[in-house]
């Protein structure tokens, strides 16, 4: 397959990593208003996606941003539901 491709798909898979995380809004929104959700999933989640980051910032001989940029959201939303949460 070309890299053509590839970049589409890796960019693809970004946004719809990007909305996954983002989909965390609802949780947090039912945390601060009393109705607690589970802390597990989104801790795990944050801790996922700091180890993905940190991969592709560090990947030579070049950064891999589409894993970088699809996970930034994952730590920022997951450590924001973990924490309403408990």
């Amino acid at each position: 397959m070309n890299s053509k491709f590839f970049t589409i798909l890796g960019w693809t898979a970004t946004a719809a990593a990007m909305a996954m995380y983002v989909s965390y809004i609802p949780q947090i929104h039912n945390n601060l208003n009393g109705m607690k959700g589970n802390w597990l999933q989104p801790l795990v989640a944050a801790i996922n996606c700091m180890l993905w980051v940190m991969y592709g910032l560090m990947k030579k001989p070049k950064r891999d941003w589409p894993i970088t940029i699809a996970n930034l959201p994952g730590i920022i939303f997951g450590l924001f539901t973990f924490v309403t949460s408990i």
